[in-house]
């Protein structure tokens, strides 16, 4: 996937977009980079979102929250 695909939802590309998504579920970095390097960037708008909203949902983020972080209502 080309970086125009990022910047067409307001990012500079894939870094920054995974980035916001670890700000945005108050996990380490490194969690969302591992989750989205095993489905690919193919899968970075569907997938990734959507394995994101059932992990947070079974509570399998949780040990991996930034402390003092909340979650932005996901």
């Amino acid at each position: 996937m080309n970086d125009s695909v990022y910047k067409s939802h307001g990012y500079e590309g894939r870094d920054e977009y995974l980035e916001n998504l670890a700000d945005d579920y108050g996990v380490d970095s490194m969690i969302i980079n591992a989750i989205a390097e095993m489905l690919g960037p193919d899968e970075d708008f569907d997938g990734l979102l959507s394995d994101l909203e059932d992990f947070e949902y079974f509570g399998l983020l949780d040990d991996f929250r930034k402390k003092g972080e909340a979650v932005n209502g996901n």
